[in-house]
């Protein structure tokens, strides 16, 4: 498992290779979800803080494998690869609601 740190903070934790976890972060795609998606009301990513992936660290696959325990979806591939955020992340949905207000 990998651990993707935003500015040096640990932000997600990735269950694949470090090549795919490698493909991931620097895929075009996953850098705009992490523009878009915030915790705190502030984005995971500004665009210019470093990003960088280095093995898990043992709380971090501990927390990771209690989250796939919980989750019983993952029953069904259990191959696919899973990020999981180790910071909350606000409602998407609550936000678009105090937009339109």
């Amino acid at each position: 498992m990998f651990t993707l740190e935003i500015g040096g903070r640990p932000m997600a934790v990735m269950n694949t290779s470090e090549e795919d976890a490698r493909a991931i972060v620097e895929g075009e795609g996953f850098r705009e979800d992490l523009t878009r998606l915030k915790s705190g009301n502030a984005p995971l990513w500004d665009g210019k803080a470093t990003l960088n992936l280095r093995p898990s660290n043992e709380e971090e696959v501990a927390e990771f494998e209690e989250s796939q325990a919980e989750d019983e979806e993952d029953d069904d591939d259990e191959d696919a690869t899973t990020i999981l955020f180790l910071v909350p992340l606000d409602d998407e949905d609550d936000e678009e609601e105090e937009e339109e207000e």
